[in-house]
């Protein structure tokens, strides 16, 4: 098993750099299969079904790079890589049960391998282990992670239940994902900082690069899950079957009450969606309105946005990588 860098920042020009970090990662993934380790293999085969699935260790990289500000890669620092991404993937366990969705990074969910039950506990599990692990880096990185950890929860309540009639749904809907994504995206940038002993000042700018990205991240996901090839292992259409609310979606109805054919798509996306064939067609429908177009423009704003957070910081080979890895939330497709 291998991490896997973004796509747009295995090309930045700096080879040393990129391969400094790819040497990090491994270790963090090493970490990660520590972590994952139980002497009952049914509970281990669990716990590293998405460890050993791959993925981009979006959140570790931006421990990795933002610790370059600082004395780089420590064992703390690749200790706090480690903590991001099991937090995040406990996040996944939870989210695949709730959304039901079939498959993930290119393989079955785990609750389809093992259970719904299994899935949630694992979720649990992994949390505990990060939260073990964070116990070695100190008062400051337990708050931390404790505080994210409740964004996370708040988050995705409020996503389960809804806006209020009072609210508008898209400012309701940025703030689900400010605090789904963006809050352990910021802490993974803060706790690089921290961890590799880097003036405290980065860590507010950091801090809004990083809850920025997460919401652009977010909205990028929400184009893929109506892209034709379905390239992130998602199969297509998942969130518009269970319900979830996107950014093209969202979108779609706020032109409804005006645009009969925004309205008549809209009608189809509420309808019965349990066929495959029939979610194809309308996960294309809505793929080729408008709306996908806004969503990913909308992605696009919220990610410059993130890049001007990184004024603060000192020109050089960390701040340009930290741009690369902003443009490469973007311009993903996977």
């Amino acid at each position: 098993m291998s991490a896997k860098l973004p796509s747009q920042l295995k090309r930045f020009a700096d080879r040393a750099l990129l391969s400094q970090i790819e040497e990090n990662l491994e270790l963090v993934e090493v970490e990660l299969l520590e972590a994952t380790k139980h002497t009952d293999p049914v509970l281990q085969n669990a716990a590293r079904h998405l460890v050993e699935a791959g993925g981009k260790r979006v959140r570790p990289v931006l421990v990795l790079l933002t610790s370059l500000l600082g004395d780089g890669a420590t064992q703390r620092v690749i200790d706090a890589a480690a903590i991001v991404e099991l937090t995040h993937l406990a996040t996944l366990y939870h989210d695949d049960v709730m959304d039901d969705a079939p498959t993930r990074r290119g393989v079955p969910t785990a609750q389809n391998v093992f259970s719904n039950s299994i899935a949630i506990l694992i979720g649990d599990l992994l949390l505990a282990r990060a939260s073990i692990l964070s116990t070695q880096l100190g008062i400051e990185a337990i708050t931390m992670q404790a505080h994210t950890f409740e964004r996370l929860c708040i988050g995705q309540l409020n996503e389960t239940v809804g806006a209020r009639e009072s609210e508008d749904a898209i400012d309701h809907y940025i703030q689900v994902l400010a605090d789904k994504t963006g809050s352990l995206i910021a802490a993974s940038a803060k706790l690089g900082v921290m961890m590799g002993n880097a003036d405290p000042k980065y860590l507010e700018p950091l801090s809004e690069f990083g809850e920025k990205i997460g919401v652009a991240f977010q909205l990028i996901d929400d184009v893929i899950d109506i892209s034709e090839a379905g390239p992130s292992g998602k199969t297509p259409g998942t969130d518009l079957r269970a319900g979830v609310p996107t950014m093209p979606v969202l979108l779609l109805r706020k032109r409804a009450d005006s645009d009969p054919t925004a309205a008549a798509l809209l009608a189809e996306i509420d309808g019965d969606l349990s066929s495959d064939e029939r979610l194809a067609e309308v996960v294309a429908k809505l793929r080729n309105h408008p709306v996908a177009d806004e969503a990913f423009e909308a992605a696009k704003r919220w990610a410059d946005e993130a890049i001007e957070a990184l004024d603060a910081l000192p020109d050089g080979q960390t701040k340009r990588a930290l741009i690369h890895f902003a443009q490469a939330v973007v311009n993903r497709d996977n």
